[in-house]
């Protein structure tokens, strides 16, 4: 078999899209040794996590160069059995196509997108949904909404849940906090975000919940830490921040790597994710995973991928966000219990997991691919 995969997120800094590529590509390397597999790559130096016998493929940065005219060419040229890609195929695609579509929040939610952004969305990934051989998402939540959308037999739709790097373990918290301190200037405790600056992560609203937290609890010395890359919303975020009366306690980061990230996770008391809307919820299991407890939304998937193992609110109340840090932060008995319980349920999720039972999609692809083409050639 001869597999391709759009990797183009490696290397960009986006988040979901390029854990999600990255981490199935390690996986494949240990999982599959027989077939040949081509990352086709756009970011300087992303070939360096790409393992190395995986042929490597260049392509352009530039979306419309990318979809348009290189991946279309490098697969013609190329001739893999199917191209993996994540929400959008090329535009003439001379191969079958596995799509990886994490949640449709353009179409439930566009008004968390800038509009090019959206109309894109709906134009190309629609194309990209009805010509695909095979569509994969993460969740429960995401196949409802993506049959809904796109008027879909469910059963139709593959979910094939993610994962958290190896990487993230307990560490020990007083090392963890030196390099925080050291790196990124942060000193004392601290309540942990992780996602973009962007309206769908709700970082304001988490800003006006801790607000009223301190103002209500003075005895809690926390700072509040945003860790993620800033996107046309982030001015908007970093004018409430400096607005507020609690200023000089709340810290961006902007975006760290993974050994950086683990390190805040491990040196936090606390990791709340308030976002309106996830597919999945990456952030929740490398908390879990690295030992903190969470408290985080009780909307879309995030409630599936947490189960009984956080603290769940809802993101468009401040009463209930404050409630859930309160309760943790003033509890230590039943923080070290979510702690627990956070650890048992990330263990539950492995990529050696998702990028199996991804392969097993290949390979019923190229096989009914096959069929079909047997088919033809009997009937002819």
């Amino acid at each position: 078999m001869r597999y391709g995969i759009d990797a183009h997120a490696i290397g960009r800094h986006l988040t979901g899209n390029e854990v999600y590529v990255r981490n199935l590509l390690q996986q494949y390397a240990g999982l599959d040794r027989k077939s040949e597999f081509l990352a086709y790559l756009s970011m300087p130096g992303a070939d360096q996590v790409v393992p190395p016998r995986f042929a490597k493929r260049w392509v352009s940065n530039n979306p419309f160069l990318r979809l348009g005219f290189d991946l279309s060419r490098g697969l013609r040229q190329d001739k893999p059995d199917l191209v993996h890609v994540q929400y959008t195929a090329p535009l003439f695609c001379p191969v079958p196509v596995v799509v990886s579509v994490h949640d449709v929040s353009y179409l439930e939610h566009p008004e968390f997108f800038p509009r090019a952004r959206r109309m894109q969305l709906r134009m190309t990934v629609e194309r990209t949904v009805r010509s695909a051989a095979k569509l994969v998402t993460l969740s429960e939540f995401s196949r409802s909404g993506i049959a809904r959308a796109y008027g879909m037999d469910p059963e139709k739709i593959a979910v094939v849940p993610a994962a958290c790097s190896e990487i993230f373990q307990p560490q020990p918290k007083a090392p963890a906090k030196a390099f925080v301190d050291g790196r990124f200037a942060i000193r004392g405790p601290y309540v942990l975000c992780v996602g973009d600056l962007q309206p769908r992560k709700n970082p304001i609203g988490l800003i006006r919940a801790f607000e009223e937290l301190v103002a209500n609890y003075p005895q809690l010395p926390h700072s509040l830490v945003f860790v993620g890359k800033d996107t046309w919303f982030a001015p908007r975020v970093h004018q409430i921040a400096e607005a507020s009366p609690f200023s000089n306690r709340i810290h961006f980061t902007g975006y760290v790597n993974d050994e950086e990230l683990l390190q805040l996770y491990n040196a936090s008391d606390l990791f709340v994710f308030p976002s309106f809307y996830e597919g999945f919820g990456i952030p929740i299991l490398e908390a879990m995973a690295s030992g903190r407890a969470v408290a985080c939304s009780n909307t879309s998937a995030m409630k599936e991928v947490a189960g009984d193992a956080a603290v769940l609110f809802n993101p468009y109340s401040t009463r209930e966000m404050v409630t859930a840090m309160r309760d943790l932060l003033l509890d230590p008995d039943f923080r070290l219990r979510m702690e627990r319980l956070g650890r048992q349920n990330a263990a539950r999720y492995t990529w050696k997991q998702t990028a199996r039972q991804t392969l097993d999609i290949y390979q019923a692809v190229v096989e009914q691919r096959k069929r079909s083409a047997s088919s033809v050639r009997q009937h002819a």
